[in-house]
């Protein structure tokens, strides 16, 4: 298609995810897909040349499978941008809350907006879709859906007011490259590893390597290490660029003290 670029992100039409990848690939072709592991595939198999994931929450946390993704696949985070999330009650017009059976949406979004729910749709079914876009098709006579206040939908109505629990509500995204490509030196850097030994103190150690420097960690967070009962690896972000000699040293010593350790991206902000 005359050199056009192509980014892979979760659909359908009308997804934050789409509204990320129109952020960090303006130029780019968006490929929508059905689920996160297709977002990878389409990445990993030459199909698109970035993939759009979201990876963090302000409420509620992590997105564990892209983190999940992200280790076992051969992928870099390049860059970030972060969403301002709005979440609006969708309805047929002219149709009351009291004869709303069902509530549509992703499953974070119907957890953010649980107070909501809890007080005006408290009998109603809850019901979760691969993504918040994914629920304004299924909106009828009798089943709502929770979507961005971006989405629309002929003789569908969204709520005048914002519904969820918090209104300062973000998530971060990131754009993933493939490895081959190499890894750029930015602002912020995250890893996944594992620990060389389970036992009291090691992960101490870890974290020592970066307070000696005095390195600001971010965010921490484990995750299971599969066919290791009991055992955990960690996703660490701290900020620092690559390039500094003081992260080189931090990274190589944190390498010492873990039998796995694997960095998963450098990334700047979007600046659009």
């Amino acid at each position: 298609m005359n050199g056009e670029k192509t980014v892979s992100c979760l659909g359908p039409e009308g997804s934050y995810s789409q509204l990320a990848a129109q952020t960090l690939c303006p130029e780019s072709r968006v490929l929508l897909c059905k689920n996160f592991p297709e977002v990878f595939r389409a990445l990993t198999s030459g199909e698109a040349e970035d993939a759009v994931i979201p990876i963090e929450n302000a409420i509620q946390g992590g997105v564990l499978q892209n983190l999940d993704l992200m280790a076992r696949e051969e992928v870099y985070a390049v860059e970030q941008t972060v969403l301002a999330i709005d979440h609006r009650l969708a309805t047929k017009a002219g149709v009351r809350l009291s004869e709303i059976r069902r509530v549509y949406s992703h499953e974070q979004a119907i957890g953010q907006c649980s107070e909501y729910l809890q007080t005006h749709l408290k009998d109603a079914e809850c019901v979760f879709t691969d993504s918040t876009a994914k629920s304004l098709s299924l909106v009828d006579e009798t089943s709502a859906g929770i979507v961005g206040a971006h989405a629309r939908r002929a003789g569908v109505v969204l709520s005048a007011e914002n519904i969820a629990n918090e209104k300062q509500n973000y998530t971060q995204f990131f754009r993933l490259r493939r490895r081959e490509e190499g890894l750029p030196a930015h602002s912020e850097t995250v890893f996944f590893c594992a620990v060389c030994e389970h036992r009291p103190g090691s992960l101490l150690a870890l974290l020592q390597a970066f307070a000696r420097d005095k390195i600001n960690l971010t965010r921490i967070e484990s995750r299971p290490i599969r066919g290791a009962a009991g055992e955990y690896r960690f996703y660490i972000a701290f900020d620092g660029d690559l390039a500094d000699v003081r992260i080189q040293n931090a990274l190589m010593s944190a390498r010492a003290v873990c039998r796995t350790f694997r960095i998963l991206g450098a990334y700047g902000s979007a600046k659009r």
